[in-house]
């Protein structure tokens, strides 16, 4: 148990580094009023939960503790659904409706079709 915990900790450790790096780097390219940083990395993260578990389908070599690395660990520290809720609670605190209507809508169809993309890059 000790080493499952260690595997999702140390994957989160890193997932949450890669999600604060993404951050400043959208932030920096693209300054505007939008938190277009946890879209992106939502977004991504969603990606790659995708391909995770279409590797682990597919291939042997991809055990439950890799898959307990990246999906439970990394994603789980690279995705930021605590970070979303809250801005889009503030957008709607703001009575930026149309703001939040974009960013809320657009982060779950996009998510669900990054997933479903990552799986299908992997079966191809």
């Amino acid at each position: 148990m000790i080493r499952i915990l260690l595997l999702v900790g140390f994957g989160g450790f890193l997932g949450s580094i890669g999600r604060y790096l993404t951050g400043l780097l959208f932030y920096r390219i693209w300054p505007i009023n939008f938190p277009i940083g946890t879209f992106i990395a939502n977004t991504l993260g969603c990606l790659l939960i995708g391909c995770i578990f279409g590797i682990s389908e597919r291939m042997e070599w991809f055990s439950p503790e890799w898959r307990l690395f990246f999906a439970t660990g990394f994603c789980g520290g690279y995705t930021t659904f605590s970070s979303f809720s809250f801005e889009n609670l503030k957008m709607l605190q703001a009575g930026q409706y149309g703001d939040f209507g974009v960013y809320a809508i657009s982060s779950i169809a996009l998510g669900m079709l990054a997933v479903f993309v990552g799986m299908l890059l992997i079966r191809i």
